[in-house]
This record gives structure tokens, sequence and C-alpha cells, in this order.
């Protein structure tokens, strides 16, 4: 009997732990707010949330927690922000998606298990899904900054329609909020999984699959360039003066890229520019010499197109 009633009581929903505000007082923010005071989310905004996820939560102060930025309480004492329910979320997709890449693909080694696990989880993949889905709108900040940088990532995903494998540098509390939103979903469903996966599953269709998965720029580019017997150095060394990092094949340039954040995201960039090239000259090489060996031409082919001769 006293199972069974502890059983009721963890399925009962759960009671808001958020203090009510006055109706008048949720007016007030900013400079005009009591001391210590900070505006709860409106019933309409966790409302559109619940309508985006397509789940109901039983206690809706995890909504607005879920979506709660350490900076939105500045300057005030800090209160309860995404962070635990971030921590959470995350731990549940890794497994969720190690479970669903493992029953998919009954034959696949871990190497490209990981990978695809990794690729549908990534910093990336869940802002894509926070943009796509307009998670975004219903961030709760004060950081200065933040605005900028999401509608940087916003724009620069028009130009990189899919994931890009390390070309962009999303803002990590795109990602953030996805995984406290299902660390929220998990902990208020009593911690059903599939529960938490069906939300996900919605939220980031289409996953990407063993077909559509990428590889790492940098990573292909020394991959080409091992089974085309080129020589490849990345230099990186003016980054700090020029921001710029610059690919040389076989001592010739062949790709460049100028990024101001990261030095990594410019040399993402710069690797896809020097293999783009090399697979321009490529393809300009074989539709020129349809007879000859692939291997060959590579071999033979400088950085501007043409056939060297020996």
């Amino acid at each position: 009997m006293a199972a069974d009633a502890a059983a009721d009581e963890d399925n009962q929903p759960r009671q808001s732990t958020m203090p009510p505000v006055a109706k008048e007082q949720r007016e007030h923010h900013g400079k005009d707010a009591p001391p210590g005071f900070v505006p709860r989310m409106s019933a309409e905004d966790v409302s559109a949330v619940e309508a985006v996820l397509g789940y109901a939560f039983a206690d809706k102060s995890l909504v607005e927690q879920a979506l709660t930025h350490g900076s939105f309480y500045y300057p005030y004492r800090p209160g309860e922000t995404y962070e635990r329910l971030e921590y959470l979320g995350d731990g549940v997709l890794t497994c969720l998606m190690s479970r669903e890449v493992f029953r998919t693909y009954r034959t696949l080694p871990p190497g490209p298990l990981t990978r695809l696990r990794a690729a549908n989880v990534d910093k990336e993949k869940l802002a894509r899904v926070a943009v796509a889905r307009g998670l975004d709108r219903f961030l709760r900040h004060k950081a200065p900054q933040l605005e900028g940088q999401i509608h940087v990532f916003i724009e620069e995903m028009c130009m990189y329609p899919v994931h890009s494998n390390g070309l962009l540098d999303p803002p990590k509390v795109l990602s953030d909020i996805v995984e406290s939103l299902i660390g929220a979903i998990y902990f208020d469903s009593n911690f059903n999984q599939e529960e938490a996966w069906r939300v996900f599953r919605n939220l980031a269709d289409p996953l990407i699959s063993l077909e559509t998965l990428g590889k790492h720029p940098v990573s292909e580019l020394f991959e080409f360039c091992q089974k085309t017997r080129r020589g490849v150095k990345i230099v990186k060394d003016e980054w700090d003066k020029n921001l710029k990092v610059e690919v040389l094949i076989d001592g010739e340039l062949a790709g460049s890229a100028t990024y101001a954040q990261k030095k990594e995201i410019a040399q993402n960039r710069a690797a896809k520019a020097a293999l783009d090239k090399l697979k321009e000259i490529m393809g300009q090489c074989q539709t020129e010499s349809v007879s000859t060996d692939v291997s060959e031409p590579l071999d033979r082919l400088d950085l501007a197109g043409t056939i060297k001769y020996q």
C-alpha cells in the first residue's frame, strides 16, 4: 500500500515552485522594478512554447526555467536558470540518440555510430533546431551581444542550408535551450524517455542519417591529399594579426578564410575552400582526359588547373 501511494504521488502533477507575482507587478522591469524583482514568463508565451514542443507541462514553471539565461537576473541576485535542466537534457539526448542509431544501423561499427550520434546532438544541429522552431524568440536574457550573435548565425545558415560540419559557430545558448527543454520534459513526465524522444524526434526532423552524414573539412582535406599524394600545410600563425588562415597544397596557396571570432572556424573554412578547389581541378582534368586514370592527372595537376609535364 505504501508503494502504491508513493507511485500515485509520483504521477500527480507537480506544483510550481515559483512564487506568484501580482498582475500589476509584471509590468515592472529594469530600473522601475522593486529590488530583487524578476518578471515572470507570460502564460501566452508558455502556451506558445508548449505548442512548438507538442507537450503540455504539468509544472509550467519548468518552461520558464528552461528558457532563462543567467544574465536575465542582472543586476539582481541570480536565481534559477536553465543550466541544471540543460545538464539533464544533454545526458538524455546522448542516451536516446545512442539507442536510435544502434537500432537503425544493425551492423555499423562503433566509429560511424559515434559520428552519427554526435552529428545529431552537436551544437550546430541543436542550434538549427532552436532557430527553425522559433525557440530563440522565447529566450530570457540580458546579454548585450547575444542578439547580434544569433542574428549572424541565422544569416550564415542561409549560406550553409545543411549541417556544415564545423563551418559555422552557433551561439551555445541556442543548443543549450533545446537540451534544457528536453530535460524539462523528461523531468516533468516523471523521467519518461519515450515522451522525451517523441518531442525531440519531431523537433529535430529530419535527423542526420548515414547517407547525409558529412565529413569534417580538415579531415576530408587530409584524406584527399593522402590519396592523391599531395602535401598539405595549414598556416594559422598570422590569425592573431589579420584573422586569416591559409592552406598550402604542395607549397601553393589553395584556399584561405577570414573569421574573427574563432581561429578554428577560419581553419575549417580555409580547408573547405582548398578542398573545393582540388575537386574542381580534378573534375576539369577528368573532363579533358576521360580515358586517363584518375590518380595520374591528380598527381600531375597544379593548382591552376593545368597538367604538369615532367
